[in-house]
């Protein structure tokens, strides 16, 4: 029997089999959640007299035991059970008899899925910010490694000015800072407690919110019980923003990893054991994995379109519709995670060409150089460019290849290090170390 079914009532097996979906898939994912949701509501419910200490202890015990499994990947939600919560009241029940059945008191499915996606979702954050981590690390390595190393700037997709591996590597490692900016505000979003609203408009029996806020780590809790459950789906919808984000950098990384890699181009050099051939064409080294994550990265960026979608027009309060919501987060945070394990596997290996700028292809690159090496020496900038155009038109012009860029930000001064203390900065703002200390605190 559901938890929500009557007596002498029964679902059509059809109807049962559209509204239940993917849910107990995806419910899988939330398992470990639902059990520490569990643990913080019981412990409040025994210091508001609706379990007693013996009441508490077993349920704890039971809990702890339940937890154990799943992290042995030894769950399963069975046959005829509708979702995570049900399995997880009914091993309950099963070994604690009326003892199990008390834990619903106060609370509904409705807050139940809020604060597992609310755990869950914090929680794949955590892990996105960690990978983005790696990946940032990884380019910040690159960039000063290769410094020195030369590459055309380019802008229309015309040669430019002058740029340097170490400002292409660096750019991406800067650009991943905004990127954990919106994974914070994502994450913030996430942090905080809907336990307690129950259907969305609270409950009779004297619940003590700010108890399970603390229990389960989070920075806060969501006050009005209505706003609660209308958080659900704008959280969803910050995390697939931050994620799409994410992607997005990445996405174009890999664009320029395909073209940087083309006989055309030829400025890097991507390792056999790295590239896949043709059926045909004897020479080809395609560079599969940076096309595949243009495309797989690409096709994140749609993912906080198809939430705003699913929840356009919804009134307040809960909604079936917000199960879908699911299927779009969770399959994001396994793609994001998988997309930036590759790139960071990719520019490791990766191989730079040097001395690029040496061909006289580039010559005109240092154009804009020869434009200042006049104004330095006293001539207007504007008689100086038209001075070095006319030097171009008539083969005058000669290429001044040595450097002098000297600013912040610039090819001899990239300043990674003031990057890297950003970055850092932004990171210590997440304050993981509350979370894991709250919830390694509730599963003794």
């Amino acid at each position: 029997m559901k938890l929500w079914q009557k007596e002498n009532t029964v679902t059509s097996e059809k109807i049962e089999r559209f509204t239940v979906g993917r849910d107990r898939e995806m419910d899988l994912h939330l398992a470990e959640f639902d059990v520490l949701g569990n643990l913080a509501h019981a412990t409040m419910l025994e210091t508001i007299g609706l379990l007693t200490t013996d009441d508490l202890i077993a349920l704890k015990a039971e809990l702890i035991e339940i937890y154990a499994q799943i992290q042995q990947g030894n769950f399963a939600i069975e046959d005829g059970v509708e979702d995570v919560h049900s399995q997880v009241e009914l091993m309950l029940t099963r070994q604690l008899g009326d003892i199990g059945k008390k834990i619903h008191s106060g609370r509904s499915r409705n807050d139940q899925v809020l604060v597992d996606m609310k755990l869950y979702t914090r929680d794949r954050l955590f892990q996105v910010v960690q990978a983005t981590e790696k990946l940032f690390d990884v380019l910040i390595s690159k960039s000063e490694e290769h410094k020195n190393d030369l590459l055309p700037g380019y802008t229309h997709l015309q040669i430019a000015m002058p740029s340097s591996f170490g400002l292409w590597f660096g750019a991406y490692a800067e650009g991943l800072i905004d990127d954990v900016i919106q994974l914070n505000a994502a994450y913030r979003l996430a942090n905080r407690n809907p336990l307690g609203s129950g259907a969305g408009y609270g409950s009779s029996f004297p619940l003590n919110r700010t108890l399970t806020t603390e229990l389960l780590g989070f920075e806060g809790m969501h006050h009005n019980v209505v706003y609660a459950q209308m958080s659900r789906g704008r959280t969803e919808q910050a995390a697939l923003t931050a994620i799409s984000s994410v992607a997005a950098t990445v996405s174009r990384l890999a664009m320029d990893v395909c073209l940087y890699n083309s006989q055309n181009f030829s400025f890097i050099v991507l390792p056999d054991d790295l590239t896949t051939g043709s059926s045909i064409m004897p020479h080809k080294k395609n560079p599969d994995v940076a096309e595949l994550l243009r495309a797989k990265t690409n096709r994140m960026k749609a993912l906080p379109m198809e939430v705003t979608m699913v929840l356009s027009n919804l009134p307040s309060g809960y909604h079936r519709d917000m199960q879908l919501l699911k299927e779009i987060l969770m399959p994001a945070f396994d793609e994001i995670l998988d997309c930036l394990d590759i790139a960071a596997f990719m520019l490791e290996n990766i191989k730079v060409k040097q001395n690029l700028l040496d061909d006289a292809k580039y010559d005109l690159l240092f154009s804009v150089e020869r434009v200042n090496e006049l104004v330095i020496n006293g001539v207007p900038f504007r008689d100086a460019y038209r001075q070095v155009g006319a030097e171009i038109g008539d083969g005058s012009y000669v290429a001044p290849r040595e450097l002098k860029h000297t600013h912040e930000g610039s090819i001899g001064n990239l300043q990674n290090d003031l990057i890297k203390v950003r970055m850092d900065n932004e990171l210590a703002r997440f304050e993981f170390d509350n979370v894991k200390s709250a919830l390694a605190n509730l599963i003794i």
